[in-house]
This record gives C-alpha cells, structure tokens and sequence, in this order.
C-alpha cells in the first residue's frame, strides 16, 4: 500500500505558485528526506499533506482520500520558529493537545500517563513540568516530537526538525526517530537541509514546486537533479556526492 499518493498536486496562494503538478507515492514504512531550495515548496506539500492549506489535485492517505483519512494517522512537529515562547504553559500541556487536538484545561490521569509515556520516549521525561518559555531549542523540538508521537501515527510529517538542535542533539533526534519507525512500521516525511540525514533515508524527493527526483538517495540526489533544483552545485552539494560533509 501507499503511504502517501498525489496526483496532480497544486498549491496557489495569490499570484504565487507554490507547488505545481506534484505527483508521487510513497511506499508505506519508508523514510522520506524532503530537500529542495528555500521557497521550493517543502512545508506547503506537507501542510497539503494535513490538509491545512487548499490545494488542486489528489491526495491519498493510506488509500483514502484525504477528507477520509483518520486524523489520529498523522503526527505533525511543525518549524519550531512558528512557537510564540511567551506562551504560559507546561511542556506536558503542549503534548497532551497532541491526544486532544485542542489546548487542555485540565489534563487527566490517562492523558498524564500516556504523556510522561511519549516525553519518555524521547528522552525528555525530565522536561513534563518545565515552562515552555524556559527550553532551548532542542529541549523544544523533543517536546513537540513527543507531541507528534503520543497518538503512535503511521504517517509523521516533520519541518526541519533538527532547526536549533546541536550536532550531537541531531544524531539523537535521528534514534529516536528510527527506533519508533522500528517499532511502528511508520512512515516519515522529513524536511531537512542536513545531506547526511538525507543519504541515510530510504527515499530522497528532491523538490523546486515539481518533483525533480524521488527514490532512493543514490538516484534522487545525482548531480543532475541537484543542479536543476538549485540552479548549480554548490560546495555543499558537491563534497556530499563525493561522500564528504561541508
């Protein structure tokens, strides 16, 4: 089965044309790297994804029409900079709306436990209590993954999550993200700038509004597809086919 099909897949805000004739499938239980220049398109084809911008085209979720796919599929960790830290909660609270959909008022007992359960899972159980407004970076990229994990979705959707995390803080990011795939069978669509994480997806969509390249990071990234989707091959992208980092 697809984890993700659209046909024909066609985003408009205005006069700008943001994605244009996006047709791909996504196996169920890959590992999408999305990678593409700034302004291609890359968060627009994931909130098309949720269904949370209009769109032309098809969308399939696990064979259904979007507008028929379950909402408790999908797990969502948005560009952390989209957070207004001046927000008075607990990291808890912001998990738990992860089981809700809505902000919490009061959080049960059950909703406690599956909570502490998700923040444990990745790393971060010592953060359920701490203001929002007090985390860096990386403590709240963990809590919002946490949020995206606690209602075990077979489809996660992620935004560059790896944004204001350390190196070291990466790499774990990217455990605890294949341990739950491990233990899930999920399937991931991950944006990222980061061409080793990339080459160690199973799949890579090389996006500019069109798919320039989708398959596997041998194929997707070629040196072809890189200069049509960035207009040359810059340094970075030249040491990463050659099997070195920047």
């Amino acid at each position: 089965m697809w984890a993700v099909e659209t046909r024909g897949l066609a985003v408009r805000f205005g006069q700008y044309q943001a994605l244009e004739d996006v047709s791909l499938r996504v196996p169920e239980g890959s590992f999408v790297a999305v990678v593409g220049p700034n302004g291609a398109g890359k968060s627009t084809l994931l909130k098309a994804l949720l269904g949370l911008v209009p769109f032309r085209g098809e969308v399939r979720i696990f064979g259904r029409p979007l507008g028929q796919a379950d909402p408790f599929w999908f797990g969502y960790v948005p560009q952390i900079k989209t957070f207004d830290r001046t927000f008075p909660a607990l990291a808890l609270e912001l998990v738990v709306s992860g089981l809700r959909r809505a902000w919490p008022f009061r959080v049960g007992e059950e909703e406690r436990r599956r909570a502490l359960e998700a923040l444990g899972r990745v790393g971060a159980l010592e953060l359920a209590h701490r203001p929002l407004g007090r985390l860096s970076g990386g403590q709240l990229q963990r809590v919002y993954l946490a949020r995206a994990l606690v209602r075990r979705p077979r489809l996660l959707l992620l935004d560059e999550p790896a944004t204001g995390v350390d190196r070291l803080g990466e790499v774990d990011l990217y455990r605890h993200l294949e341990a739950y795939q491990e233990e899930t069978g999920a399937t991931i669509l991950m944006i990222t700038h980061d061409w080793e994480a990339a080459h160690h997806a199973s799949h890579v969509l090389v996006l500019n509004r069109r798919v320039i390249g989708f398959g596997p990071p041998e194929r997707a990234l070629s040196e072809e597809c890189l200069r049509q989707a960035f207009g040359h091959l810059g340094h970075e992208h030249a040491l990463f086919l050659g099997g070195g980092r920047a």
